[in-house]
């Protein structure tokens, strides 16, 4: 029992940029490559992600208990972009600041999924979904901002 409230504690605070879907409004608003996913998909992909971001992350901490300061700085830096970009691209209604938000969490959850190699070849098998949603996201995001200039 211990194991899966630990695992829900890790997973909870990936859901807390979630707060702002009410800004998701300007979505509507966009010109969108034909390669974007439906509005209704996005909420799916990303708890699917969530999940399996916070069970790499729980791997690790069976591992090293945070007490790896290259994976803590990695992790904290691509927790702190992913929770940024909802605010910054709806809420402010930005694309720009939504493709620099994209591209830092690209950079950074490359970073994350090398130390977590260094780590746990087991965890960081977890983050490669996540880096492949990336690419694509980052792609989506400077798609929309050229779209919409």
């Amino acid at each position: 029992m211990k194991k899966v409230i630990l695992y829900i504690i890790l997973l909870l605070p990936w859901f807390l940029s979630s707060l702002f879907n009410k800004c998701t409004a300007y979505f509507d608003m966009l010109n969108l490559p034909f390669f974007a996913l439906p509005k209704w998909s996005y909420g799916i992909v990303w708890t699917l992600l969530y999940l399996i971001i916070a069970y790499s992350v729980y791997l690790v901490y069976q591992e090293v208990k945070f007490n790896n300061k290259n994976y803590n700085t990695s992790l904290i830096a691509n927790y702190i972009f992913n929770q940024l970009y909802l605010p910054l691209f709806f809420c402010l209604k930005s694309p720009m600041l939504g493709l620099i938000t994209s591209i830092g969490i690209l950079i950074t959850s490359l970073l994350l999924y090398l130390e977590t190699n260094n780590i746990s070849k087991k965890a960081a098998k977890f983050l490669i979904p996540y880096i492949v949603f990336m690419v694509y996201a980052t792609i989506l995001s400077l798609s929309i901002y050229f779209l919409n200039l």
